[in-house]
């Protein structure tokens, strides 16, 4: 039965790779019916059902807060527009491609952020962005509503033009924000679907557009997420009107304030605290018994009687509160508004081992100081940073570009400082944890996350960049801006390289990793100063590209579904995408007559692509599903390059015997 099934299903084609992205309208919708089955109404959803049953949370007052501008609508729904592009390796221009667990991608980070959906979302722990400020000078990118591909293409030259290239947002436009608008909320809408759940995102902005990115992330990540807006004072001013400007912000929000903990802290010194409040309506009055033995900071023959003065009294109730030998000799029950009583009762009466605070910090001792109130000391793991930070200034940060590259002055316009990215790293984030910023420009969030792998921890990064054509820029460049430009073209021509912004990025990349390993204390182990370089590209099948025209298409694509320009291994990151894969996963390579099987992570997906395809390779999947103890494995495969319909169905039978289910086995 099983064979006649798989015949007949065989014969109707197999089901086909998705040649989309993932379509987040979808997906939202069937979360809906999941949670609301009864508002299905032949298969569509009711929405006037689903609003009686979410009852007075449903705003239906015609006069409402809402924050709106003139194109959000298309903003919104540019976000969801799935996407048929893919990502191509480029093995040359990378660095320890076998070994890194780092990618940098070149590309718009719309279409990217769209690619990326499948493979890394709720993955990413963290996201830092340096996006566009808007201040009239800084590249703003032009998005088309209608293909957001080929618009891509066009301004990076891969296609042909009518003339539209990068430009300035300029403060004459009559949409100087909505521009910046459109701009950033389809991004931000993207990113936040990578966020693991107690992930979070840190995005600097001046005082331009600050109040247009709090308010668009409140709509998108919810006001109770907002965790902070950091001021980062440069101790540096810029006239700005009758004011010296001497800050920028870094916006924070967390994806589920709920799942957030504390700052990590690296000093893990030992650090006391009070652990006594003012009696009040929040620290109520209790008593505890401190047993004999206490420590008790006071001269020996020092006795507290009674209730003592002062805000944070105490008052003994019971026994003797006198010190001898540095220690209570006698039981003693104390009240007062303690802080931490719980913690208390565990130390003196329970087991001393793993009890931490509210923060997961290890608490080391409770004591008794000299005028009796409770101290306690702990080990320093958490902290509660300040809204107000100085990282340094902005010259310091260009002054080290120059002399990374051995040139005068910065090849980089406004570039973050290092140690304001590692802070938040260090702050936020674990061992195997991914940090993202898709509007990376210098490549500092890379520098960032390298020392911090240097330092023995272990951390991955997703750099998006768009290659900004330099030479246009230079065009429409104003002020310092120009000499940034030529200093950065004068290094790419001495490079031999195109005078293109991501080249120039992962040249600093590649120069500070080398700088980095040339440091004291370097740990080899977690390391990593190399990254995966992929770029943004139309499909590799021609069919998911466009749908022929004619009979004669029609027989190009059986003949060859593959673009002329592409790969294999194109062609198998290209369905890694497709079906939810990392990136950075191993692909082993089996040659199978005149086919080759693409073993990935370990069996957990096989991909047959090659000329003359038989059954044969059924036994070498096979053999590697056994070898590796897979399990869940998908298969792929190009179908039309089986010799034959009886190979394939061949094919098929082996893979259904080994386990291997057919909703598994997939085609191109």
């Amino acid at each position: 039965m099983t064979n006649e099934r798989t015949n007949e299903r065989t014969n109707e084609r197999l089901e086909e790779v998705s040649s989309h992205s993932l379509d987040i309208t979808e997906q939202n919708i069937e979360k809906l019916k999941e949670l609301f089955p009864e508002v299905l109404t032949e298969k569509k959803i009711d929405f006037d059902k689903l609003r009686l049953i979410l009852g007075d949370e449903v705003e239906t007052a015609p006069e409402r807060y809402s924050f709106t501008w003139n194109g959000k609508k298309q903003a919104m729904q540019l976000a969801q527009q799935p996407t048929v592009a893919t990502l191509k390796p480029n093995k040359a221009k990378s660095k320890n491609w076998d070994e890194t667990q780092n990618l940098y991608i070149e590309g718009d980070n719309l279409e990217v952020l769209k690619i990326l959906q499948k493979s890394y979302a709720n993955k990413v722990k963290l996201i830092y962005l340096d996006p566009p400020y808007n201040t009239g000078h800084d590249f703003v990118y032009q998005d088309n509503f209608h293909d957001t591909i080929k618009n891509y293409l066009e301004e990076t030259g891969q296609v042909d033009s009518d003339g539209h290239k990068y430009s300035h947002n300029s403060e004459t436009s009559g949409r100087f924000h909505t521009d910046w608008l459109d701009m950033i909320y389809p991004r931000l809408k993207l990113g936040r679907n990578l966020l693991t759940d107690d992930g979070l995102i840190f995005i600097s902005i001046s005082d331009d557009e600050v109040s247009n990115l709090l308010n668009v992330m409140d709509e998108l990540f919810g006001e109770t997420n907002h965790l902070a807006t950091l001021i980062w004072d440069k101790n540096h001013s810029a006239q700005a009107g009758s004011f010296k400007v001497y800050h920028e912000y870094v916006v924070v929000y967390a994806k589920n304030v709920n799942e957030i903990g504390h700052a990590n802290s690296e000093n893990n010194e030992l650090f006391e605290a009070g652990a006594m409040k003012k009696a009040s309506g929040r620290h109520s009055l209790g008593e505890f018994t401190f047993p004999k033995g206490t420590r008790f900071d006071a001269p020996d023959g020092k006795e507290i009687v009674g209730k003592t003065d002062g805000v944070e009294s105490i008052e003994v109730v019971s026994g003797i509160l006198k010190a001898e030998n540095g220690k209570t000799t006698e039981d003693a029950t104390i009240r007062a508004a303690y802080t931490q009583i719980n913690q208390m009762q565990q130390y003196f009466y329970g087991d001393r081992d793993g009890l931490v605070d509210t923060k997961g910090q290890e608490i080391v001792e409770f004591y008794l100081n000299s005028a009796g109130k409770v101290k306690v000391v702990k080990r320093r793991s958490a902290e509660s940073p300040q809204t107000t930070q100085r990282w340094g200034s902005q010259g310091p940060v260009s002054t080290k570009l120059a002399e990374l590259f051995g040139v005068p002055d910065s090849p980089f316009d406004s570039p973050k400082p290092v140690g304001m990215m590692k802070t938040f790293i260090d702050w936020y984030t674990e061992d195997e944890d991914i940090i993202m910023d898709f509007f990376s420009g210098s490549g500092s969030t890379a520098e960032s996350v390298m020392e911090t792998t240097a330092s023995g921890q272990l951390r991955k990064y997703i750099l998006v960049s768009l290659p900004e054509n330099l030479d246009d820029a230079l065009k429409v460049a104003q002020k310092d801006a120009v000499k940034t430009l030529e200093t950065a073209i004068d290094v790419l021509d001495k490079l031999g390289r195109p005078h293109v912004l991501t080249e120039i990025a992962e040249e600093r990349i590649k120069l500070a990793g080398e700088k980095i390993a040339k440091g004291e204390n370097v740990n080899e182990d977690t390391f990593d100063p190399g990254f995966k370089v992929f770029e943004l590209s139309k499909s590799n099948i021609k069919k998911w590209n466009a749908k022929p025209k004619d009979l004669n298409e029609q027989f190009e694509l059986l003949a060859n579904n593959f673009e002329e320009s592409s790969k294999s291994i194109d062609v198998v990151y290209e369905i890694m995408l497709k079906q939810g894969l990392d990136l950075t996963y191993p692909i082993r390579e089996i040659k199978v007559g005149d086919a080759v099987v693409y073993d990935i992570a370990f069996g957990a997906m096989f991909v047959v692509l090659g000329d003359k395809i038989t059954s044969e390779v059924a036994g070498h999947i096979m053999k590697q599903i056994a070898d590796e103890e897979a399990e869940n494995s998908v298969v792929v495969l190009q179908d039309e390059k089986f010799i034959n319909d009886s190979e394939k169905l061949n094919t098929i039978e082996q893979l259904n015997a080994s386990g291997i289910q057919y909703n598994d086995i997939l085609s191109i």
